[in-house]
């Protein structure tokens, strides 16, 4: 049986590139761990891979609902483990692209069996919110499940909305309840390889990937999804670029404020992966490789190939053909 090979990152590391690469050599198919790619339409905003890409190489949990559904990190796990539950030697190998941690470990480890959503309270809740401000939201968090406001930015306002409404509906805190993910359910093997750079040259990419996405037609995208009169489902509208640009045709701020708070944004999602990444895959997992702007794909993928070698994959020892995917797109996840 293959071990999926899961490469983790933040934003803009390089992710995709390398795990596209990776495929190719490897004869796999690609498993996108993201809570923004399921979203039909949502394309040039997530950074999902093009047509001919996804014609190349087979991609799964891209486009599996509409932007105005609700999806959830239990509804992927229970989607994506139809594939993942699945790998024998006869079955290409999964490469997973963890661009959601939660979502990766909600896939690996199972999800507590938290309440169902209270309409009633999210109402209450989030007209409360518009009159006096997420962060007195966020405040009243700390006093009644601390870790969890510690894990989540002021501003996040539907995360905020979803503790307060699991402490109201259980009396237990969500951070809590959430330690529960790992009992009585089996934890799936994986090799981890994790893609650093440094963090000003991060930086850089996230500013051009922005850029470049603005180019592609980013706005367009926006306003064509929005005037749907199903609209936004809360998560949906929540993306990073999507919520900025609405924000903008709302007549909130300006579009070149909107483009620069895309780019802030990213940077904050890129700060708080670096921060998920040191508790979950479990740093000792990860083969880590150290990217950097001189580098070539080719290079790149050469390292990974040799850290999957040498820690268990015997099945890649003798993979030597080359590889076919050299460059590097800076604007991919």
């Amino acid at each position: 049986m293959h071990k999926p090979v899961v490469i983790v990152g933040c934003t803009a590391s390089g992710k995709s590139d390398l795990a596209e690469a990776l495929a190719e050599r490897l004869g796999g198919a690609l498993m996108a761990v993201d809570s923004m790619q399921v979203y039909r339409g949502m394309d040039i905003g997530t950074a999902k891979p093009d047509r001919a890409t996804r014609e190349r190489i087979p991609h799964l949990m891209i486009d599996v609902c509409d932007p105005w559904e609700t999806y959830s990190a239990a509804r992927f796990a229970a989607d994506a483990s139809t594939y993942f539950n699945h790998q024998d030697t006869k079955a290409p190998r999964l490469i997973l692209v963890a661009g959601t941690i939660l979502y990766l470990r909600a896939l690996l480890e199972g999800m507590f069996e938290g309440p169902g959503a209270n309409e009633e309270i999210r109402k209450r809740l989030g007209e409360e919110a518009g009159r006096v401000g997420a962060r007195v939201l966020h405040e009243r968090l700390k006093g009644v499940d601390s870790v969890a406001a510690g894990r989540i930015h002021p501003n996040d306002l539907r995360r905020i909305v979803r503790a307060l409404e699991v402490f109201e509906l259980t009396g237990s805190p969500i951070s809590t309840l959430q330690t529960q993910w790992a009992e009585n359910h089996p934890r799936a093997e994986a090799v981890f390889i994790g893609i650093r750079r440094d963090k000003e040259a991060l930086n850089r990419r996230i500013n051009a990937r922005v850029r470049k996405m603005i180019e592609m037609g980013l706005v367009e995208e926006v306003d064509r999804l929005r005037k749907d009169p199903r609209g936004f489902s809360p998560e949906a509208a929540s993306g990073v670029g999507y919520r900025q640009l609405l924000d903008h045709f709302a007549g909130k701020c300006s579009l070149d404020e909107a483009i620069e708070q895309i780019k802030i944004q990213t940077r904050h999602l890129a700060k708080l992966q670096r921060t998920w990444l040191k508790r979950f895959p479990p740093p000792q997992n990860v083969q880590w490789l150290e990217a950097s702007e001189e580098q070539s794909g080719a290079e790149l993928v050469e390292a990974a190939i040799a850290k999957l070698a040498e820690n268990g994959s015997s099945d890649l020892a003798n993979v030597d053909s080359p590889p076919r995917h050299q460059g590097t797109k800076i604007f991919r996840k």
